[in-house]
């Protein structure tokens, strides 16, 4: 049984989809007026273990991410570089997918963009106005009339007797102290340009909260499992969405909310408004890959802040490297079955810890426990001289973690080619392993195993013998 931290109700509940078969998953994607920099790939990196821990979980999920192509960044970024709003945003796109693919991030089964859906927006809108929740202003816009629904507030828990509440807010985002009706559909005027599509209330274009709701609904039904996005979406993007939603559909809107919490940097929120951000493009122009960013950016529970820095980097280098080296030393193990029994074990152990920390509301800390658990025993293993069909069971679990980390790369680790140049004093070493290995000192092996470590050097047992490899 899954659990997650549903935001709605500040609690912890067990997870039970609408339809076991399929879980509907709509992740907050992109708004295409610049490239997405890494503290927006936090979120999509959480979204994307969240949607590798149900399939591992034997879950199938039909997964929509939305591309917010039309709002108020895009049409006046687009108008700044004097390029059409389609061109401008396709840019954006492009180099959206790109960095997903490089972050080994899965791909939702729908990618909805806006403005290929203000018909379904359109038919919302009119549902709110048929049924007294929307009203259009005396600015010819349509707004939402948020006294109409008592429940506003519920997620982001807004007391709205104490909050300094304008009128109406015809901008996409702002405060959660200016609680006030919010634009459904924007008439059309001159800042907008060309910009604009008809509807029964003359030409204008959609507000940025009805997007969502209109295109989860055609794809996931009018009540569907999991929203998640960051927990700046929570006010007011999450909050209109249910208000507009429920109000049009007269039921739920979403049963699991769930939000990622900002990385930052230097204690601060990364973001593009504060110009203290990079991009995956700024990371790979200093020599570090998707592969290392990704390691990075899912090693801290969704719920708790992420502060990123360089040297985070240079860590996760480190450690991914440390990974291929033990893989490849598993698979130049020697024929044989030699700890075989001990391999299943730690293996049939590692996946029993990894299943329950990843259930429990994505629990990375101890699903990361469970994989260098394993490869502390792996290690163990080698030195006490496993053959090949336990190295197969470790590895296999290996592969079995990385369904979700997504960053292990099992099989494209090759087995190490032996250093032709080794020093003296290293193969010395190596032969005073041997030694003690044969005497059944494995301490001792242990600790010029260690030794051998630190000069930068490893051992990989090989039929033929012991054969020392360059870190």
């Amino acid at each position: 049984m899954m659990k997650f931290f549903n935001t709605m109700g500040r609690t912890v509940e067990e997870f039970n989809p609408i339809n076991p078969a399929e879980v509907g998953l709509y992740t907050c994607g992109p708004t295409v007026y610049n490239f997405a920099h890494i503290g927006n790939f936090r979120a999509y990196l959480f979204e994307d273990i969240l949607k590798r821990s149900l399939e591992y979980n034997g879950y199938k999920v039909k997964h929509v991410m939305n591309l917010t192509d039309v709002d108020d960044k895009t049409i006046r970024d687009s108008q700044a570089a004097k390029i059409p709003l389609n061109d401008f945003t396709a840019k954006y796109k492009k180099a959206f997918f790109e960095d997903l693919d490089k972050l080994r991030i899965e791909r939702a089964d729908v990618y909805p963009e806006a403005t290929t859906h203000i018909p379904e927006m359109i038919d919302t809108i009119q549902t709110l106005l048929d049924k007294g929740y929307a009203y259009q202003s005396d600015d010819k816009c349509i707004y939402f009339s948020i006294d109409k629904f008592p429940e506003y507030g519920k997620l982001a828990k807004i007391d709205r007797e104490n909050q300094r509440a304008g009128v109406r807010i015809n901008t996409d985002e702002y405060a959660k102290d200016s609680v006030a009706d919010f634009a459904l559909w924007k008439a059309w005027d001159e800042k907008d340009g060309d910009v604009k599509w008809d509807s029964p209330w003359g030409e204008g274009r959609p507000g940025w909260h009805i997007e969502c709701s209109a295109m989860s609904m055609k794809y996931l039904g009018k009540t569907f499992d999991i929203h998640t996005g960051g927990v700046d979406n929570m006010f007011p993007h999450h909050e209109d969405e249910i208000a507009q939603s429920e109000s049009a559909n007269g039921c739920r809107f979403v049963n699991y909310w769930l939000h990622c919490e900002h990385l930052t940097i230097d204690k601060k929120k990364m973001s593009k408004s504060l110009g203290n951000f990079y991009t995956l493009r700024d990371l790979e122009a200093k020599g570090y890959s998707g592969r290392e960013v990704r390691w990075v950016l899912i090693g801290t529970h969704y719920r708790a802040k992420l502060n990123f820095s360089i040297g985070a980097l240079d860590s996760a280098r480190a450690a991914l490297a440390k990974f291929d080296n033990l893989f490849a030393r598993l698979k130049a193990a020697p024929a044989g079955d030699a700890k075989l029994a001990e391999a299943t074990e730690a293996a049939k152990a590692g996946k029993a810890a990894f299943t329950a920390a990843v259930s429990d509301d994505l629990n990375i800390s101890e699903a990361l426990s469970a994989l260098f658990v394993l490869v502390k025993t792996a290690g163990r293993l080698l030195a006490e001289g496993v053959q090949a069909s336990g190295a197969k069971v470790l590895l296999d679990q290996f592969r079995d973690f990385d369904k979700v980390f997504g960053v292990l790369d099992v099989d494209a680790v090759k087995e190490e080619a032996p250093a032709a140049d080794a020093p003296a004093e290293v193969l010395a070493l190596v032969a005073a392993r041997t030694e003690a290995k044969k005497a059944k000192d494995f301490a001792k092996a242990d600790a010029i195993r260690d030794q051998l470590k630190e000069m930068g050097w490893s051992v990989v047992d090989k039929a033929t013998g012991p054969v020392p490899v360059k870190l």
